[in-house]
């Protein structure tokens, strides 16, 4: 097995998902507690991943982030490095292409907090912010965990939009997935089936973690 594509996966998928428990948590509570009307939309815009084909995802991301964009101009000034075919650039688009696993499952959790006891909080003279963080996230906290064990393991497997913004570069963008395609079309089966097993073995048993946390997370 290559024990570089496994750091590399292993560091995406952890940077991944940090990213969106900071960012997704705040924007599943938004989405499970407002009444703006336009919620359809900015739902609609964090679900399109999960229909969107990952190569389309990745080629915007990809143009998105070249040096002749603002974006690209404006990474480089501040880092002095570029996002395309750098490990900087993967995570944006794996932050990108994992945020509907994350605040979907995030939201259905926090939606089903007991809305009483988040207004006993206000009234007891809690912040909402102390609220979310001392009463919200603990009552929700199984189904959070459910999402975040649920976009580590997507992020493992992810390919398309990998390879497009990130290309094939050892040690930097090089995972798993990208691993098992250069054995198939070095015709080096018995690496690419290695790989695949523990790939798959993987995403069973994070699976069924997932499924055990929905049931825990279901009141009696």
């Amino acid at each position: 097995m290559d024990w570089d594509a496994v750091w590399v996966t292993a560091k995406l998928a952890a940077a991944t998902t940090a990213v969106l428990a900071a960012v997704g948590l705040p924007l599943a509570w938004w989405l499970a507690t407002t009444r703006w009307r336009g919620r359809a939309v900015v739902e609609a815009a964090v679900a399109l991943p999960l229909v969107l084909p990952p190569t389309v995802l990745g080629f915007y991301v990809l143009a998105a982030t070249g040096p002749h964009t603002p974006l690209g101009r404006g990474f480089e000034a501040v880092t002095g490095g570029r996002l395309p075919f750098t490990f900087a650039g993967i995570l944006v688009g794996s932050v990108l292409f994992n945020l509907p696993f994350a605040v979907r499952p995030f939201a259905a959790a926090l939606a089903a907090v007991d809305r009483r006891l988040v207004e006993a909080s206000w009234c007891l003279g809690e912040s909402r912010l102390r609220t979310f963080a001392r009463v919200v996230v603990p009552l929700a906290w199984p189904g959070v965990l459910a999402g975040l064990v649920l976009t580590f393991a997507h992020t493992v497997g992810e390919f398309g939009v990998v390879l497009m913004v990130g290309g094939n570069v050892p040690g930097v963008t090089r995972t798993l997935s990208v691993a098992v395609y250069d054995d198939v079309q070095a015709l080096d089966y018995a690496a690419a089936g290695r790989t695949a097993v523990a790939l798959v073995a993987f995403a069973f048993a994070a699976l069924c973690l997932v499924h055990a946390l929905q049931r825990r997370a279901v009141p009696a």
